[in-house]
This record gives C-alpha cells, structure tokens and sequence, in this order.
C-alpha cells in the first residue's frame, strides 16, 4: 500500500502545519474537502505566497480504504484485530522527559525547538512490527513536529464540530468560526490515544512535569468533524476547504488577505458535559428532535418502537435527553441494538455519569 504526501513550503523557515482526510476510512467528506484544498494552496504556491511548511495527506488509511465487506465500507476499524484506527496511538511522551529534561532552559523558543527535535528522535527510534503500525508511524513522522495537527474527520449524522484540549482553547476560536462550528469540546487527555492527542498532549504533560520551565503547548492537535457521512458534496467541500484555506492565512503560513473573521457560532465547552443517548432496548428509531434542536432534560428526542409487540400501543418507547443543550448528532441506523448510540447532546454542564476526558464513545 501506500500514502500520497503533498508538502509546500519545504524548507521555508516559518510554522508547519499538517492536514490529513480520513484516517477513519470510511468518512468521505474529509477526503472531499482535501481534494478542493488542493488546487488553492497550488495555486498559492505558484503565486509565491507560501510562507510556512503545508504537509498534506489526502487519504489517511489505505488500510481502511479497501475494507469492504459484502458490499459495505467498513473504514472505521481494522477488520484484523478489530482495532479503532483512530485510537491507540504511540504515547510519544514516553521517553520524552529523559531525553530533554536536564536540557530544558529558561527560553520558550528554545525548549521548543529542544522538545520537536527530541520528538523526532522517538517516532525515528521506533520499528513498526504490523501493516497497522507501520501506518502509523509513517504518518507520525509528518506531524511530529508541526505547530497545527488537523486531523479531518466526520460523524454520522451530523453538524460541523471540534475537539480541541484546553490549552488550545480559545486559541482555536479562530478554525472553529471559520468552520462554522456549532459544537467546540476540550478534553485533556482522553487516555485512548486518538491520533490528534498523540502530538498536542505530550507538550501539556512535559509542561506538568517541568513547571520551572516555559514550555509552550506548542502543537494544536485538533479534530475536525466535517458534518455526517452523507455531507459529501463539491459545494460543502470547497466552502470548507476555503475555510481551511483562510485558517492557514490566518495562522502565517499562507499570505495573504482572509478578509475579516466570521463570528463564532459557539462557545466551547468540556467535554464530560455531552451526553450520549443511547438505546434502551432493541427497536426502529424515530426522531423527535431535529440536528440542532436545542432541547430540555426530559425532554423526548427519539421514540424506540418494538415491531415484535403485540399491541402497537405498547411498541413505542420514549428515548429523552439527560440534559440541556444542543442536539448535535444522530445516528443513521433506523434499527438498533440495545445500548446503542443514537445521539449526542452538547450540554454546559458536566455530568455526573461522564468520566472526565472520555471519549464520546468510551
């Protein structure tokens, strides 16, 4: 197999950013918005307007591209083993605090530059023994080092979305306006190795073990929701190309005039505060509640309906929301198995039943 790097501005004494499509296979719209990407940083770069590193990756997962199963994509995971492609990913903290930690110093600049070669060092270091590691490593050694990590991804039945850490909120307010994100949520470190924690959390940690020291968090690891896997159109992918497009300008990679910010259509919030409805039993799925619906804690955004039961009456089950706040996604499954996802609701508040940095799905 093999992956299609697109890189501009090498060598250019400036910021880095890295862009991938799809490391979940199967969730087209990242690819599409790539595929208009493109041509616009061609055409920057011909005009001489590249001011920084652009490494791009229009597909992620050649792995997950082939994957299909009597007729269906299944992208998501790795059909040998079973693993999520998007969780796992190497803790390049590991070794990190011994290979700089008696060289770190008193400049922001310098520890930075200490801490990316060091990073180098330990994605060079390591020897993938799987096609699956060996995918990853190919890949992580293009964005160990970049100051912007974004990693394009969409949900099933969605709005534009983002995850962020703390740390780079509201530095990332910027992306998520020009995105037209509806949903911000930060979470620390999640545990599971998603593939934008693995190069923006381990700056946080060093900066926890080293806190005599000035160290930036350097890398902004975000991933970014492109709606639901059905929103695969020319017109949705250039409008978010062009906003990835602006982002770029916006953060000095690019010159350029991106013309004035738009305005945020949300605050970001933790993500320990969105609930993940899920299915109480077996049943078709109806939906109450429209993508966007801002709704009420008990309030019905679903019904269950039973076709096994005797008495259409009793089919139906009434599937409610734990809390305020925004209906921000939905499945596309109509028939469901018991304590399956059906939604999510981005609320204000943390929840009681919610681990603290958890993945939405954990």
């Amino acid at each position: 197999r093999q992956l299609l790097l697109h890189t501009y501005g090498r060598g250019i004494r400036g910021k880095v950013a890295y862009l991938q499509a799809s490391l979940h296979a199967d969730e087209t719209p990242a690819m599409l918005a790539l595929h208009h990407l493109i041509p616009l940083l061609d055409a920057a770069d011909a005009a001489g307007q590249i001011s920084g590193e652009i490494r791009l990756v229009p597909y992620a997962n050649p792995i997950g591209l082939s994957q299909f199963v009597s007729g269906h994509h299944l992208g998501r995971y790795h059909n040998d083993g079973g693993e999520n492609f998007n969780r796992g990913w190497p803790d390049l903290y590991d070794g990190l605090p011994e290979k700089v930690g008696d060289k770190l110093g008193g400049d922001a600049s310098a520890n930075v530059s200490l801490v990316r070669a060091a990073l180098r060092e330990l994605v060079a270091e390591r020897e993938p023994t799987t096609e699956l590691e060996s995918l990853r490593f190919t890949l992580a050694r293009q964005a160990v080092d970049a100051d912007y990590v974004f990693d394009l991804h969409c949900d099933d039945d969605a709005l534009m979305h983002l995850y962020l850490i703390p740390a780079h909120w509201p530095q990332g307010a910027g992306l998520a306006a020009e995105l037209g994100c509806r949903a911000v949520m930060l979470a620390a470190d999640s545990g599971s190795g998603p593939f934008g924690e693995c190069f923006s959390v381990p700056w946080t940690r060093l900066q926890a073990a080293f806190p005599q020291h000035p160290i930036p968090a350097a890398c902004i690891g975000g991933t970014v929701e492109l709606r639901g896997q059905a929103d695969v159109s020319d017109e949705l992918a250039r409008a978010d190309a062009q906003a990835l497009f602006r982002t770029l300008q916006r953060e000095g990679l690019i010159a350029g005039d991106p013309g004035e910010p738009p305005a945020p259509l949300c605050e970001a919030t933790d993500l320990a505060a969105c609930e993940i409805v899920h299915a109480p039993a077996a049943g078709i799925v109806s939906y109450e509640a429209e993508l966007g619906a801002q709704v009420k804690k008990g309030q019905t955004i679903a019904w269950l309906i039973d076709p096994a039961a005797e008495e259409p009456t009793a089919a139906r089950q009434a599937v409610k929301s734990g809390t305020d706040g925004l209906v921000l996604s939905r499945s596309t499954r109509k028939y469901v198995s018991p304590g399956e996802s059906l939604a999510k609701v981005v609320g204000t508040e943390p929840l009681a039943d919610r681990k603290a940095g958890a993945l939405l799905e954990a």
